[in-house]
């Protein structure tokens, strides 16, 4: 859970634990939501809406259509309309655009639907902060609409059914709403961005795609390693974030000064919490200084 709370907790109360924990704050403190998205094939219901008469278990039924979009496509990720969530990481970003905290939603269970509903309830808990992604209008965002409409979660705010069409947060160019770092940089689609947000992390400098890529997903849930799928959202949100600063220079919300400012301050702050998540000591065991031709010194 990411969101704020107000009102009497008792001991046991998980939300007293998390205000403990330091995860929760004042909403109106964050102005940005990176976040990203993991997701795995619900196998029943491949089974049951494309193999109904084979009475294929959900393992089957996952590993016939890995295989026969492999044989089509040359790929075997199923499409998002099969899948739910097991990872949401969210980065806060305050309105200097300095990261506050990164949270990975219902950890340790991560159930798809505890995920989806805390991700749409603290969305509207920070007051609708922008949320931030790369590619998030074609994928993470119609995958936690679709999990909504699964899992019987109202998100009246997000739909806005009665605002006018350019003022409800869905709109494509509503970017108060969800700037799609993808969209600004492909002019809304105009033109592709080949090599994605790897790419991107890497023109700056960072990471970029590790130990892990997005195709071994799946993969890495029938093994039952739910943690390194985390870890691996983890990593994305960080790239983001950094992609997003420097998307926030070129569209002259922030000067390149302070983003080299804030950059240093975001791995002084991973530095200071890599004991107690690994994950980030690998983050900066493979960490690049973007190298400045304006001050090549």
């Amino acid at each position: 859970m990411f969101y704020s709370f107000s009102g009497r907790l008792n001991a046991s109360s998980p939300l007293r634990t998390s205000l403990e924990r330091g995860l929760l704050m004042p909403s109106n403190s964050i102005q940005y939501l990176v976040f990203d998205v993991e997701s795995v094939a619900d196998g029943d219901l491949v089974a049951r809406v494309r193999y109904p008469e084979d009475q294929l278990t959900a393992t089957e039924a996952i590993a016939r259509y890995r295989g026969e979009l492999m044989d089509k496509y040359n790929s075997d990720f199923i499409p998002y309309t099969f899948q739910v969530p097991v990872s949401v990481v969210a980065g806060k970003v305050d309105a200097a655009y300095r990261l506050v905290e990164i949270v990975a939603l219902d950890e340790p269970e991560f159930r798809p639907h505890v995920i989806t509903r805390h991700f749409w309830q603290g969305w509207e808990a920070y007051q609708q902060p922008t949320l931030v992604s790369f590619n998030g209008r074609t994928f993470d965002l119609p995958l936690l609409e679709l999990a909504a409409f699964r899992y019987g979660l109202s998100v009246p705010r997000w739909f806005a059914p009665g605002a006018r069409s350019y003022e409800q947060p869905r709109n494509r160019y509503n970017t108060s709403s969800h700037l799609d770092l993808m969209e600004v940089l492909t002019n809304s689609g105009a033109s592709r961005f080949n090599g994605g947000l790897n790419l991107a992390a890497n023109l700056l400098g960072k990471p970029g795609k590790m130990d892990v890529q997005g195709s071994m997903v799946q993969d890495l849930y029938e093994q039952g390693s739910l943690q390194e799928i985390n870890d691996y959202c983890r990593c994305d949100v960080l790239d983001t974030y950094f992609t997003f600063l420097r998307a926030s220079v070129m569209l002259g919300n922030l000067a390149l000064e302070q983003e080299q400012e804030i950059v240093l301050e975001t791995k002084q702050w991973l530095e200071s919490k890599a004991s107690e998540k690994p994950v980030y000591q690998r983050y900066l065991s493979h960490w690049g200084d973007w190298k400045n031709p304006w001050n090549p010194s």
